[in-house]
């Protein structure tokens, strides 16, 4: 699928952070590809592995990112944490539903979903500001 594939636009060229996202948009095509087989069988537990690996990671992403953006003052530091909650929460939620079993299908276009946003919204807006900033200090 082409929002899960690494595009030129997606630098931020910010090698450790570049290496972060690209190992998101990995997870996001495991997803991606789980959601295109339609083959009638139970894909509960890679969904799940989905899930925790999402959420493990982005925890530890946005928490590189902060320290990071901390440590260099940027002004912004604050919203990004806000954003990255609230991402942190959609995964949660998700990952609590009790009916993921039943409706695999339409949890894990949910997480395509999520992804697709975090892409076009998040890195291509919010992480793209404190690149540009990080640009002038570092």
């Amino acid at each position: 699928m082409a929002a899960f594939k690494w595009k030129e636009e997606y630098n931020l060229n910010i090698e450790e952070i570049d290496k972060q996202h690209k190992k998101l948009m990995e997870i996001g095509e495991r997803a991606y590809d789980i959601a295109i087989i339609d083959d009638g069988y139970d894909r509960y537990d890679e969904i799940m592995t989905i899930i925790d690996e999402l959420l493990e990671y982005t925890k530890y992403h946005f928490e590189y990112e902060e320290n990071m953006l901390k440590e260099y003052n940027y002004n912004h530091t604050h919203d990004q944490a806000e954003e990255h909650e609230i991402y942190v929460n959609k995964i949660n939620k998700v990952s609590s539903r009790e009916d993921i079993d039943e409706n695999q299908r339409k949890i894990i276009l949910e997480i395509i979903d999520f992804l697709s946003e975090w892409i076009s919204k998040h890195i291509m807006i919010a992480d793209r500001g404190y690149a540009v900033f990080l640009k002038t200090v570092v």
